[in-house]
């Protein structure tokens, strides 16, 4: 008696053999590469580049938030030895 799972891997591999040698394989490769061609006509990125770039875009914004801090900081600074060198005069 022949083994069940010996069975249903030759039904899937006659299936897949089936498919291959079909015009569902040419048409699957066409569709693909029309996939292909018409996603990088429209200039899409990977999710990969997209999570990179969203990274970065973090970073600056930290390092903007933390310059405009100091840059207000000196400012305050600034005014209040202005304030003080007035008193001094």
């Amino acid at each position: 008696m022949v083994n069940r799972n010996d069975w249903f891997e030759d039904v899937q591999k006659n299936i897949s053999d089936l498919i291959a040698k079909s015009p569902a394989a040419d048409i699957e490769r066409n569709v693909k590469a029309m996939m292909a061609q018409t996603f990088t006509r429209l200039d899409l990125v990977t999710r990969e580049e997209f999570d990179t770039q969203t990274e970065l875009l973090e970073r600056a914004l930290g390092r903007i938030a933390a310059l405009e801090n100091r840059v207000q900081a000196l400012e305050t600074a600034s005014r209040v030895s202005g304030t003080a060198g007035d008193l001094d005069a």
